[in-house]
């Protein structure tokens, strides 16, 4: 993927949800409360970042361990899909944590051969090992995205400032992507 499209994508994606916290607070407060304990986000979550990573397994030449490739792939194959099943507890936090650290990576690999080109790619390589950071610490300690997200919508306003910053970071990623990552 080129990072121009990637930086759209993710100023993009991180957008729509701010948007919708400046718009109707009261129900983005709602959504966000209940998000690490949902059950079904969880599960969608959980297979879409097993998929992944089996998919960047299948992907990744190892000659050392060819001969277990599949063996590896079914057994990461059978955690993801056994923790939707015997970890449910704050599944959808779990899955997010495991979905940024998949995220990141992607990321951190996009950007890395146009760190000499211009500075700005900094801005996207920080903001993935930010992602590996809460990824690590969310997956260990789930709970602790529920009490952020109970104190960043406790209320209105702390929403829309929250909000308002998400989305300013953003729509400069996406400026990013459109100008200085034109071409990469």
């Amino acid at each position: 993927m080129r990072l121009s499209l990637l930086s759209i994508l993710l100023g993009l994606g991180v957008s729509v949800p701010q948007i919708y916290g400046l718009t109707k607070p009261k129900q983005f407060a709602a959504t966000a409360r209940k998000f690490p304990r949902n059950l079904p986000v969880g599960i969608v979550l959980m297979l879409l970042a097993t998929a992944w990573f089996v998919w960047n397994v299948n992907m990744e030449p190892i000659a050392d361990f060819s001969v277990f490739k599949p063996y590896m792939i079914a057994a990461f194959m059978a955690v993801g899909i056994l923790a939707c099943i015997f970890v449910q507890d704050f599944l959808a936090a779990r899955g997010l944590a495991v979905v940024a650290l998949l995220l990141a990576k992607l990321m951190v690999d996009t950007g890395r051969p146009h760190l000499g080109a211009t500075p700005w790619v900094l801005v996207i390589q920080i903001w993935a090992y930010l992602l590996v950071v809460a990824g690590m610490w969310f997956t260990v300690t789930p709970w602790k995205l529920r009490d952020i997200l109970n104190w960043a919508t406790a209320t209105e306003d702390r929403i829309r400032i929250g909000s308002a910053i998400r989305l300013a970071f953003a729509v400069f990623v996406v400026i990013l992507g459109l100008t200085a990552f034109r071409g990469m």
